[in-house]
C-alpha cells in the first residue's frame, strides 16, 4: 500500500477540519476519497469545497459498501462512535475515532475486543498527547524524577459557555444527544491526560456534580471529584463551564517535589532531598527540604489533530507506534463514568465500575431527556457531523 485511502463519517466542525488538511495533501501517505453525512447542507459544502472527485454518501450502509476506502475517521456525535467503529473494523477498515471514544464503557469494551481481533490499526484523536508540554510532564513522572506520586490536582474551569451556546443545538447538553455535559464534551482530553501523564488510574471515586447549576441544561456543568489511587495517593479534579474567568492549573506532587502546568509553562519545584528521607533524618524541629524552582524548557510544537492523523497513517503504512491507541480511550471514559455514577448514587464508586449499573442509570436519564429523535433507539442513524 503506497497511500491510505481515507473516508470520513460526519463532516461537521471536526470532520470538515480533518477533510480540509487531508484534501490539501498535508498528511503524507494519505488521500481523502470519501465523506459521509446525512445533512444535505454538509454534503453540498463538501462537494463545493473538496471537489467532485470525492465520493459523497448520505448513509453508512452505502459508504461501507461502495466507498473506496482503506481507513475511516469517525467524527459523529458521541453515542455513534463505538457502533460505527465496530462496523468499520469488522469490514477490515482501519479506524481513527474522535474523542470521546464513546459515552459508556460497556460498549467501548466491546469495541476494544473487536479491534484486538481485527488486526487493524485503531486510534483515537487524543491530539493533546502531541503537546510537548504534556509529553515532558509525563517523561519527568515516568522517569522517576518526581519520585512516588502523593497527589494530583487539576482545576480546569476555563471552559466558560453561555446559555446561547447550549441553545444553538437541541442535542447539546442532553443525555440523549451527548450523554453528558462538561465531562463528555469539554474534558475528555484532560481526563485522558490526567491518567496518561501520572500513570495512575483511580481505584475509587467520590464526586459531586451540579446538573444545570449555571445553565438551563439537563447535564452537568460543574464537577468536583476526589479520587484515591492504589499507592495511597489522592487526587482532585474540578471542572465547570460556569466560571469566568476560569483556571487551568495541573499539579502533580511527589516525594521529590512538585510539577505544575499553568499558562502554557511547566515548572518543577525540585527537592534536593527526598521528602521521606528528610522526614526520617531531620532533627531540627521546624524545617523542610531544600527546594529549587526550575522552569522546564519545552521544545517542539503541538501538531494537534493533523499530528495524530499523520501518526495513525504511519502506523498503517509502516507499523509506527500509535501516540493515541484507541484501546486507551476507555481509561478516561471510565473515570468520567465513575464521576457520573458517584453523583447519581451519592456514594463512592470503585473502579472498575459496575458497567451494567451505569448503563441502566444512563438509560433512565435518556428516557427523560428533552432530545427525542429516533437516534435514541438506533444510534447508527445519526451520522451527521458534530458541530
Amino acid at each position: 500500500m503506497e497511500n491510505v485511502k481515507v473516508g470520513i463519517i460526519g463532516i461537521g466542525n471536526m470532520g470538515s477540519s480533518h477533510s480540509l488538511y487531508l484534501n490539501n495533501g498535508e498528511v503524507p501517505g494519505a488521500v481523502l476519497t470519501a465523506v459521509c453525512d446525512q445533512n444535505p447542507e454538509r454534503l453540498k459544502w463538501a462537494k463545493e469545497t473538496l471537489g467532485e472527485n470525492i465520493q459523497m454518501f448520505d448513509n453508512t450502509e452505502s459508504f461501507f459498501e461502495f466507498g473506496d476506502i482503506d481507513a475511516v475517521i469517525v467524527a459523529t456525535p458521541h453515542y455513534d462512535h463505538p457502533p460505527l467503529a465496530i462496523k468499520a473494523l469488522q469490514k477490515g477498515i482501519h479506524v481513527l475515532v474522535e474523542k470521546p471514544v464513546g459515552v459508556f464503557t460497556k460498549n467501548v469494551r466491546e469495541l476494544n475486543e473487536v479491534a484486538e481481533k481485527s488486526g487493524k490499526v485503531f486510534g483515537i484523536m487524543f491530539n493533546q498527547r502531541t503537546n510537548p508540554l504534556y509529553q515532558k510532564l509525563r517523561d519527568l513522572v515516568q522517569s522517576g524524577e518526581l519520585g512516588e506520586i502523593k497527589r494530583t490536582n487539576w482545576i480546569i474551569t476555563d471552559w466558560y459557555r453561555s446559555q446561547s451556546y447550549y441553545d444553538s443545538g437541541g442535542w447539546r447538553a442532553t443525555w440523549a444527544g451527548e450523554g453528558g455535559g462538561v465531562l463528555a464534551n469539554q474534558d475528555p482530553h484532560q481526563l485522558d491526560l490526567w491518567q496518561w501523564t501520572s500513570g495512575l488510574m483511580p481505584k475509587r471515586v467520590r464526586a459531586f456534580c451540579g446538573f444545570g447549576k449555571f445553565h438551563n441544561i439537563e447535564v452537568e456543568d460543574d464537577v468536583t471529584a476526589y479520587v484515591e489511587y492504589e499507592n495511597g495517593a489522592t487526587g482532585v479534579f474540578v471542572t465547570s463551564t460556569g466560571d469566568a474567568p476560569g483556571t487551568n492549573r495541573y499539579e502533580i506532587s511527589g516525594d521529590r517535589g512538585k510539577l505544575v502546568v499553568e499558562d502554557g509553562k511547566l515548572t518543577f519545584w525540585r527537592l534536593r532531598q527526598s521528602e521521606r528521607e528528610f522526614n526520617r533524618e531531620y532533627k531540627g524541629g521546624f524545617g523542610e527540604p531544600e527546594c529549587w524552582k526550575i522552569d522546564i524548557p519545552i521544545k517542539g510544537e503541538a501538531t494537534q489533530h493533523k499530528g495524530i492523523t499523520t501518526n495513525w497513517v504511519n502506523a498503517i503504512l509502516h507499523g509506527t507506534e500509535l501516540l493515541g491507541p484507541g484501546e486507551e480511550g476507555i481509561k478516561g471514559l471510565e473515570i468520567s463514568n465513575a464521576i457520573h455514577l458517584s453523583a447519581w448514587t451519592d456514594d463512592w464508586v470503585d473502579l472498575p465500575i459496575n458497567e451494567d449499573l451505569f448503563y441502566s442509570k444512563l438509560q433512565e436519564k435518556i428516557k427523560t431527556s428533552t432530545f427525542k429523535k429516533n437516534i435514541v433507539a438506533d444510534r447508527t442513524l445519526n451520522i451527521q457531523g458534530t458541530h
